[in-house]
């Protein structure tokens, strides 16, 4: 089956639609009383997928663009204010979708995840950082990759090898990234019970006696590079090959899904830009998956 953007968006519409059926407490809240939505819940978290593969980043331009190509996918589309309005209150929802979608692949059991985190630049400027509904949260930081300093945030991820999302966090960009891991596992305690032995790759800032042993006593045994003054550790041969793995998905979120321009402006936009983003790459991962294709991290037949 050859794969494409429609094929894409159907599939994923049935799924959410499905998902609302049988789980109807997930979609946003909504009063008992009063118009119902002419646009489903279903085909928001689509039309937001759809957006984030096609690259737009204004929300304006992407439904003046719905609105003149999409209209056999959706008969109706809301305003811009309305469509931002109802992608907020979904975040829940598109977490959701996303762990259905993960779950529904054959990489999901992979033994082997990755875990690092990347800055996300949310202003540039000393009056944003100090009026911005951001700050607080959003803070300043350095990217040792890059050498330079930031202001905003860092998206956390544990992937699989084949770059499929397994767990997730938005925190401050001087957050330390041990803590935020541990706090990963134990918002999601069932995420290891079901998937027990896995092996954790992770950089040299993953460290520390007591941390391992935290890990551990999740049953997860951890890969990384040694520290200056540490002697050797075993698997350093694999560190090289396997962390440029998380290091092409965090591009593949950067350059691909223009996740340093999503344009949040609070907490719940920013939020819900990067969901919005990780769902997208699920979902090509899953498509592709199901269909059968030979890379699963390919968005090119879905990105035109």
């Amino acid at each position: 089956m050859t794969p494409d953007l429609d094929s894409l968006a159907t599939a994923l519409y049935v799924k959410t639609d499905d998902l609302l059926k049988q789980s109807p407490h997930l979609a946003p809240w909504r009063p008992a009383v009063g118009l119902k939505p002419r646009l489903t819940d279903a085909e928001l978290v689509t039309l937001a997928v759809m957006q984030a593969l096609l690259g737009f980043t204004s929300e304006r331009r992407w439904l003046r663009h719905a609105s003149s190509h999409l209209r056999h996918l959706f008969p109706y589309l809301p305003g811009q204010s309305g469509y931002n309005r109802r992608l907020r209150k979904a975040a829940d929802l598109i977490a959701h979708v996303n762990r259905l979608l993960a779950r529904d692949t054959s990489l999901w059991s992979d033994s082997v995840w990755v875990v690092d985190s990347t800055p996300v630049e949310c202003g540039r400027s000393r009056e944003t950082a100090k009026r911005s509904d951001l700050a607080g949260w959003a803070e300043y930081g350095y990217c040792a990759s890059h050498s330079r300093y930031f202001w905003g945030l860092r998206p956390h991820l544990v992937c699989t090898l084949h770059g499929l999302p397994v767990a997730f966090a938005l925190t401050g960009a001087k957050a330390d990234e041990r803590q935020t891991l541990l706090g990963m596992l134990h918002a999601e305690p069932d995420l290891v019970r079901t998937l027990p032995g896995q092996t954790l790759i992770a950089d040299r800032h993953y460290y520390g006696a007591a941390f391992e042993r935290e890990l551990a006593e999740w049953g997860l045994h951890l890969l990384r590079p040694a520290r200056k003054g540490e002697p050797p550790r075993a698997g350093s041969s694999l560190f090289k090959p396997l962390r440029q793995v998380i290091e092409s998905v965090n591009q593949t979120f950067k350059a691909q899904l223009d996740l340093e321009r999503h344009q949040g402006r609070t907490p719940t936009g920013v939020t819900v830009r990067v969901l919005q983003r990780i769902l997208a790459l699920t979902t090509a991962i899953w498509h592709n998956d199901r269909t059968g294709q030979p890379v699963m991290r390919s968005l090119t037949a879905y990105d035109h």
